[in-house]
Parts: structure tokens; sequence; C-alpha cells
């Protein structure tokens, strides 16, 4: 920020406005969070059109969803029955590897590791000398999921996210959000005034012709960004050499059976297929690239391969993967789709959108906009989403499959350093590392990578000071105390029927 924004104590302009610049998740997940906090110091005003549809297919989540619900005293029941929502414990990867070969990617942790080495050392040796069964059998959360079983456990024994329908989502927490003194104007934005002097932007025009000013505002426009890119000029950029797909098809359908724990991912010649089971209905999508499949022949893909009647006609969405160089620029903050995309492989979309809030929240600029918590929370946004970046990227980059031009240009692309360090030390030392503020555990780069297909050459040698009967009776007692645990785990679909049935 140059000096002419500041006050002669060297700060902004004391924060009192808040403007939320679209609804949405992004928008109403922002101004839930900030009214909650601040709500009682702050004038805030949320800008929404109910003529402009929001994308909505963001309805799997992963389970630090509910570190934010608990930060905002969410009650879980409620939220559940009224966004009609299902548990999630991972994701089902099909036909990725190869064709007619699935893996899971589990939300727990699997085995128990040594403090030389991961449990994956253990099981690599027990599978040497035939002692061990799959990786996946040394995990409570993919066990029940085979099983579409779960139940809460005792001291949090269960990780799990949510299934939701993405606008009952928004829903609510605008009811949320305006006991908090939120107020919802409707209306297109049509122009977006800024400061000659400071360069911040000062106000937004509606199609009612009332302009809306404020201290601080938060581009929740989705991709059009139409504060941060249209107004400020924030460059994007583009991730597609990396990620092919650029397009997404949605729809919903009925539901034919009961919902299970795990969102599906099924991978087709030209890109993905998802599967989302909701208490109400099924949300379906395909995402894929437009240099590889024309449109029609994408959408009869996923028409081909659905169960139940479509609620809808397709809705075709075109994204470019990617992230904007700055997602804090001057007075305007950038959140969700408006401050970078990566399809939602790894159900990331809502993620993103948190960590963007609390961050923002941690940084707040009560007194004024300093330069020094721009560039640091820009700094942050960026090595985040990279991490993200790195773990999708690894799923096409790491795959047997060979049958279309799609997968063998994925196969053979060079990746970013960072990643292909990650998968070099893996498949020659059974080894992995996280950096302590990224997403992703260690665990699910391991199940990932094990599930695309990469066998470690070697495992740590703690685990050779174990004996055949040693090893094989501490495998054996691991699995043992899972097989048990999932035998006394009611259905999914009974506990969320009796936990938090949506209202018919």
């Amino acid at each position: 920020m140059d000096k002419a924004s500041m006050g002669a104590n060297g700060m902004g302009k004391p924060v009192r406005r808040v403007v939320i610049a679209g609804g949405g998740t992004a928008g109403w997940m922002a101004a839930a969070c900030i009214s909650k906090v601040l709500g009682k110091r702050l004038d805030i005003k949320l800008v929404e059109s109910d003529e402009i549809g929001t994308v909505g297919v963001g309805e799997a989540t992963i389970p630090t969803l509910l570190n934010f619900h608990n930060l905002l005293e969410i009650n879980e029941q409620e939220f559940m029955a009224e966004t009609k929502a299902t548990f999630k414990l991972g994701i089902s990867f099909e036909n990725w590897r190869n064709v007619n070969e699935d893996y899971i990617h589990s939300f727990g942790l699997t085995g128990t590791d040594h403090w030389t080495a991961g449990f994956q050392h253990f099981w690599h040796k027990g599978r040497e000398r035939g002692l061990a069964g799959d990786y996946g059998d040394y995990c409570l959360e993919l066990r029940a999921s085979q099983e579409n079983k779960f139940a809460h456990l005792p001291r949090q024994g269960m990780n799990y996210a949510y299934h939701l329908d993405a606008s009952a989502y928004a829903r609510y927490l605008r009811k949320f959000s305006e006991r908090f003194g939120v107020q919802r104007i409707e209306g297109k934005i049509v122009d977006v005034t800024t400061s000659a002097l400071t360069g911040n932007v000062r106000s937004i025009t509606l199609d009612s012709g009332a302009d809306i000013e404020g201290d601080l505002f938060i581009d929740c426009t989705g991709f059009r960004g139409l504060l941060i890119g249209q107004a400020l000029g924030v460059e994007y950029e583009n991730w597609s050499h990396w990620l092919f797909n650029d397009s997404a098809a949605a729809l919903q359908t009925t539901s034919v059976g009961d919902a299970i724990p795990l969102t599906r991912s099924i991978a087709h010649p030209f890109g993905w297929q998802w599967r989302i089971p909701l208490q109400h209905r099924v949300g379906n999508g395909i995402v894929f690239s437009s240099r590889y499949v024309e449109e029609e022949t994408a959408i009869q893909a996923l028409m081909g391969n659905i169960a139940g009647e479509p609620l809808m006609k397709p809705r075709v969405i075109k994204f470019t993967p990617g992230q904007r160089k700055q997602v804090w620029k001057n007075n305007v903050v950038a959140v969700g789709l408006s401050s970078g995309f990566l399809e939602p492989i790894e159900s990331t979309s809502i993620h993103l959108i948190q960590r963007s809030v609390l961050r923002l929240m941690q940084m707040f600029p009560t007194q004024g906009i300093w330069q020094t918590d721009v560039d640091e929370f820009n700094r942050q946004a960026a090595q985040e989403i990279e991490h993200i970046r790195d773990f999708i990227i690894l799923h096409y980059k790491v795959t047997n499959r060979i049958d279309a031009p799609y997968w063998r240009d994925a196969r053979n692309m060079d990746v970013p350093a960072s990643l292909q360090h990650r998968i070099d030390l893996f498949r020659e030392t059974g080894r992995v590392f996280r950096f302590p503020t990224e997403l992703f555990a260690e665990n699910s780069w391991i199940q990932v990578m094990l599930g695309q297909g990469i066998m470690p050459l070697q495992h740590h040698q703690t685990a050779d000071l174990m004996g055949d009967e040693e090893l094989s009776h501490f495998l054996g007692g691991i699995k043992g105390q899972i097989d048990r645990t999932v035998a006394g785990l009611p259905s999914h679909q009974a506990y969320v029927e009796r936990y938090c049935s949506a209202p018919k």
C-alpha cells in the first residue's frame, strides 16, 4: 500500500464497514465467521442476486469443516438435518490406477507408527513375508466405509466429513449470519468504483442504482473476480499445463439405494465422474478436458453412468485451474472461486474457503491495513494451495493407464519439482514428509501413492528387527481390533436416519 493510503501513524483507515460481494458457500461462510466473532463491532453487508446462480457443486467436504463448525458453535445434528447431509469417510477412486482397479483414500490413520519409521515400513516388510493383507485393512475409517457403516466413537475415534446440499448450506449459514447482524442486500453488481489516490475500492454499484461503500471488501463473485480481477487487475496464474481439465457438467438424480459414506470418483478416458450421496438425492457430475473430448460426448458418458432419475438438465461449468497472483490486494480479499480453483477431486473447495476466512480473522485489519499483513496473507495462501495442487497432480501423473491420449499425456508430463521429489522419495525409500502447515497428512500421500501404483523399493531397517512371529502378531493385533470395531457399528443409513434425519 502506498503512503498516500496510510494515516499519520503508518496504518490505513480503521475497518468498520465490511462488504461481502457475492453469496453462495464462500460469501455466507465469510459472513458467518466474521459476524460470529466481530459482529458487535462491525457493519457487515452481503450483496447477492437471486438471478445469479452459484456453482453449487462443492457438496463433498473433508474433516477440517468440523473444526470450522466447532469454532462457530454450530450444532451438528441441526446442520446435517437442514442440509440433508450424510457422513463421509473417504473417497473411492475407481479406474484411476488402471481400468477396473480401485482404491480408497480414507480420512483415518493406518496402523501404528514407530518413532523412527511409519507403519508403511512394517506393512511393506509384512507383504514381503506374506504376513500382511491390504494396506487398507489396518485403517478403521477405510474398513468401515467398505462395509457402509458409521457411528460417532468415544474420544473422536472416527475421522469423518460430510456430504451436503450446497444450496441448503448457504441458506443455513445465511440464517446463522443474520442472527449476528449481517444485512443481506439483493442486487447485481454493475460497477466498482476505486480511489484514484489509493487504488482502494470505494464502493460497488448495484443494478438498482444503489452505491454500497465499505472499508474492506471480500470478493466472493466466483470465477468472474469482479473486484480482485476486473477492478484491481490482479493476474491469474494458469495451471492447465499440469491439470488438463477445464470443464464440468453437473446434475442431480433421485436416490435409488442407501447412502454410502464415500464420495465416488470414477475415472473416464477423458476425465472423471463424481457421485455424492445425500439424504434426499445424489449429486453427480463429470469433470473433463475440452482438449480431449467434446462437451456433448462427456455429457453422454455422464448420463450413461448414473443411477436414478435426473432431477435437472446437466449444467456445464467452464473453469481454468490456477490461482490469483495475489488474493489480498489493497482493501480487497478474494475468497472462493475468485481467488483460484482446483478441481474437486479431493473435495478441497470448501476447505480453501474456510482457510481464507480463518486466516482473515486471525489477521483482521481492525486498525487499518498493514502491507506486512497483506504480504503474509498472500504468502500463506499461495503455499497452501500449491501443496494441494501437487497432491491433485499426483493422481494423474502416477497411473498405469495408457488406454487414452489423456492418460498417456498425464503420465508423461513434467510436474512441479516439489511433487517429483515426493514421488521419488517414496518410490526409493518408502518415506514421506509433510510441511507443518499443509493440508494432507502423511497417510493421505501414502494411500494415494500406493493406490496409484507406487510400491516402495525398500523399507526402514527398524522393521527388520521384528521376526516373522512378532511381526505377524503386531499386524494381526491391529487388524483384529479394527475388525471387531467395524462389526459393532450400525449401518451408515440407519445411523443417519436416527441421528440427523432431514424433515420430509
